[in-house]
């Protein structure tokens, strides 16, 4: 033990030599024999006598070889641990329990361990007086203080990382020992600070003891206790935990606001105490996104002519008048170079008032207007500034009618303060002009103020990266507007209000992006995502200038390329990762505004720019991999079939994205474009056909694939048979039984994520029974003998629309993919298809569809409705088993 108590020891030797050694010794002890390695860690870590120093890095040894960030990783340590012989582990459990109470560092390394073992030992219903035992540490009178908050802190790692239904029906104990370590009569601050930490991480499953209104008030009554300790990390915390609390039990605190947390939370938020201040202004903020969530869900029921399950007590409405100067004078209390990345409670404030403004709507405005009308004009910056974030703030809760002419009457002084001296206030004011373009844009680009507003926003850019970053936010608004002002038919129109100044403001943008500050305020991805929109809304007259970008974009792109050969940190590979993906990005976005006449010209050298990136180390990166295989995507789109000269040098990319199993969202993007691929080159896609098909396959098969990218895969199947039609007769004894699987998925009804899944796999599969249809039935008018292939499945598919159809969760999508393909099997098989669609769900199905406020959905559904009534007036023809 000696020896690795001194190895232990050097793991924090300031000698380099020392420290690699060390590290090189513990490595290879752990790839030798990690059982033996773990107990002996254990020991070191169980005996007093050892030094802090040893005992600390023993923990941490051990804490690292049972847990990982990586959450595959973290359960393969579980399983290996799992593994372990059983006198092993109950050795190393003792051993680390035992430690409880007898370190002298905080917070406690043996705390961390007790975790770590207990997550992964009691979903596999090991460990099972753990618990019992943590509980009796904390309640027994004849604990140190020591063993209470290591004890405690145990409590809390276990409730933070394990999942809430295991811990369930211990919820009782585990509170007891909690709120004992938080009452107001315990002599320790420290073992407050844990219990109250350890209560926020377990609140998700007390939800039964908040259902009893004795133990509710007892919990509550400790809790508000605790925010009034002297010690501010224990009132912080406490404070954490009515946030919490309110956003998991709001339908309970109707009995606890007017007499404990409304004068709580205000003054915590007058605090001079940052922490306090900030965690005060978070409860207002979390009861205003509440009370906007039980709004929308009060209009849905209404709109469905049902009860809402859940009301709003209005909370946020009832404080109004004692919030919003609190929060106002926050606003004055910014600082002049404070770190634009910390969040301190001037910022909280002005995202309090935009929640309370979405929440209330125009109530705030007398509350507000007064302070925005003395204090625009200030003589104190910090009293300008606040001026402006107010004003920007609110502009969502007011209507229309009212918003505009206050706007109008505002905007020369807002355009003027784009000139202020301070940053701050620059940097507020084109944050609000973002605000303006997007809530209220028609007064953005207004004639009187569009070209000294352009004016600023274009000297803005060239301003600090904060501010420019602001400036792109407006201009991407600003695209939006001046397009959709157009208000014709035509798409794109031929000219819109930016016109004359839109070549300017690409210019502008592109010098933007290429600044050496780029880097910082995220300016640089700012400037190119304003240079996609402004692209993307661009009418026909301005499409030279995007000719000219789409060569920039390509120049930058080989640009780049020539530069990886440089790169000599880890810092520039991910600036120069970050920057490929941009501009594929940018790519893409031009791509979609070139005309198809013009595609022939350019396409070459863009393929070569991207199989260039493919091949290249950077192109093995996930992100610029996904972006690189999109911009693909969209040059298909432009190509068509004409894409096939790229398929012999592209396809080995595309297969290794379908591939990419772990990076799933490249997998992802490499189906889609698959499908894409299949769509596009039409039957000219048929000799890759089946090697696509064994990857789709494989994917489908695997079950450590992401399931995000199964639904993708069935799409693509409808798609190839799209593509090259009766040719696809060949792969249907195996498409087949996966798209029968994927039908019989269930899911836990009450799991919104799961019915989301489910409603996205259902859409798969219809879309890919369509595309199989229309494929196998090809142009013609009649039924042909390549579709009648499909005729055994049909009861198949007709009884998986009815229970679609029976679903009360369904989706529109569902419907409107539904009806679709009910009307191409109409016309696929004939009169025969009346004996399956004349069925009451189908009905109603349609009919649902047909009284959908989705345009896609009412079309699809009326002209399935019309298809049956087209059949209905046909001769009967050959029986269905004829």
């Amino acid at each position: 033990m000696m020896h690795i108590v001194q190895i232990l020891e050097k793991t924090v030797s300031p000698d380099r030599d020392e420290l690699l050694a060390a590290k090189n010794f513990l490595e290879q002890a752990a790839s030798s024999n990690l059982p033996d390695f773990l107990r002996a860690l254990s020991d070191v870590l169980v005996y007093p006598g050892n030094s802090t120093v040893a005992r600390m890095a023993a923990g941490l040894q051990l804490k690292n070889h049972l847990t990982s960030k990586d959450q595959a990783i973290k359960q393969q340590y579980q399983d290996r641990w799992r593994s372990f012989p059983e006198d092993v582990k109950e050795y190393i459990r003792k051993n680390i329990l035992g430690t409880l109470g007898t370190e002298e560092s905080r917070p406690s390394s043996a705390a961390q361990c007790v975790a770590y073992v207990a997550v992964a030992d009691l979903p596999a219903h090991q460990w099972p007086d753990l618990m019992q035992k943590l509980v009796d540490n904390v309640v027994n009178e004849k604990s140190t203080e020591a063993l209470r908050e290591s004890t405690l802190e145990a409590i809390g790692y276990i409730c933070q990382d394990i999942s809430s239904e295991i811990l369930e029906n211990q919820s009782n104990q585990i509170l007891t020992a909690i709120i004992h370590g938080m009452r107001k009569s315990e002599p320790s601050n420290h073992v407050r600070l844990a219990a109250t930490n350890a209560l926020h991480n377990s609140l998700e499953f007390t939800k039964a003891n908040f259902e009893e209104t004795a133990e509710r008030n007892y919990i509550m009554e400790v809790v508000c206790e605790a925010t009034q300790s002297t010690d501010t990390q224990i009132c912080v915390a406490a404070l954490q935990c009515l946030v919490r609390i309110l956003t998991l039990y709001y339908q309970h605190m109707e009995a606890y606001m007017a007499q404990a947390l409304f004068p709580i939370t205000l003054e915590a938020m007058k605090s001079d105490n940052e922490q306090i201040a900030l965690q005060g202004i978070e409860f207002w903020s979390n009861v205003s996104d509440e009370e906007i969530d039980l709004a929308i869900e009060a209009q849905e029921a209404a709109d469905t002519g049902r009860l809402p399950n859940r009301v709003s007590k209005y909370y946020a409405r009832g404080a109004l008048q004692f919030l919003v100067p609190v929060l106002m004078e926050k606003l004055t209390h910014q600082e002049e170079f404070d770190d634009e990345d910390d969040w301190n409670p001037a910022k909280s404030a002005g995202v309090c008032l935009m929640l309370l403004a979405t929440c209330c709507g125009e109530e705030i405005v007398p509350h507000v207007l007064p302070f925005v009308n003395a204090n625009i004009k200030s003589t104190n910056w910090r009293f300008r500034d606040a001026a402006v974030m107010v004003f920007g703030s609110i502009l969502s809760a007011l209507e229309t009618d009212r918003l505009k002419p206050m706007l109008e009457q505002a905007m020369p002084t807002l355009i003027e303060l784009m000139y202020d001296e301070s940053v701050i206030v620059r940097d507020t004011c084109a944050w609000t002009f973002g605000r303006i373009c997007e809530v209220i844009p028609e007064v953005a680009i207004k004639e009187m103020y569009l070209e000294p507003l352009l004016k600023a926003l274009l000297d803005g850019l060239k301003a600090e990266p904060r501010v420019a970053t602001n400036v792109c936010w407006a201009f991407t608004g600003l695209s939006d507007a001046a397009y959709e002002a157009v208000n014709i038919d035509d798409d794109p129109p031929q000219t819109y209000c930016l016109s004359k100044y839109f070549d300017f403001i690409i210019t502008s943008l592109l010098e933007a992006t290429d600044r050496p500050d780029g880097g910082q305020g995220n300016l640089r991805s700012s400037a190119y995502e304003a240079l996609m929109e402004m692209v993307k809304n661009s009418p026909l007259d301005c499409y030279v200038t995007v000719q000219r970008t789409t060569m920039v974009i390509l120049e930058r792109i080989n640009h780049v390329l020539q530069m990886e050969s440089h790169i000599s940190s880890h810092s520039d590979r991910h600036q120069f990762n970050d920057l490929q993906s941009l501009l594929c990005a940018s790519l893409q976005s031009v791509l979609r505004k070139v005309d198809a006449k013009d595609a022939p010209q350019i396409s070459d050298a863009i393929m070569v720019a991207l199989l260039t990136m493919f091949s290249s180390s950077s192109g093995k990166v996930c992100g610029v991999q996904e972006d690189a295989l999109m911009a693909v995507s969209t040059l298909v789109d432009l190509l068509g079939e004409d894409f096939i000269k790229y398929m012999d040098a592209f396809k080995e990319y595309l297969y290794m994205g379908l591939k990419s199993h772990q990076e799933y969202q490249v997998c992802c993007t490499a189906v889609g474009l698959a499908g894409d691929i299949c769509r596009g080159l039409k039957s000219k896609i048929l000799p890759y056909c089946d090697d696509i098909m064994t990857l789709l396959l494989q994917n489908l098969s695997n079950p450590n694939l992401h399931r995000s990218v199964k639904p993708q895969i069935l799409t693509v199947f409808g798609d190839m048979a799209l593509g090259i039609g009766p040719d696809f007769k060949k792969y249907l004894n195996v498409v087949l039984p996966m798209l029968a699987a994927a039908t019989q998925v269930q899911i836990e009804q009450h799991d919104y994520d799961m019915i989301d899944y489910l409603n996205e796999l259902r859409e798969s599969v219809l879309e890919a029974y369509t595309g199989i249809v229309q494929g196998l039935k090809g142009s013609g008018t009649t039924p042909l003998e390549d579709v009648t292939a499909l005729l055994p499945q049909v009861p198949f598919i007709i009884s998986y629309i009815i229970s679609i159809a029976k679903d009360s969760e369904l989706s529109d999508g569902n419907i409107a993919i539904a009806a679709g393909l009910i009307g191409d099997m109409c016309g696929a098989f004939g009169p025969m298809m009346l004996q399956f669609v004349e069925d009451s769900s189908i009905t109603e199905l349609l009919n649902d569809g047909k009284n959908s406020r989705t345009a896609r959905t009412k079309t699809l559904a009326t002209w399935a409705l019309k298809e049956i009534k087209r059949l209905k007036n046909l001769p009967v023809s050959t029986s269905w088993t004829s």
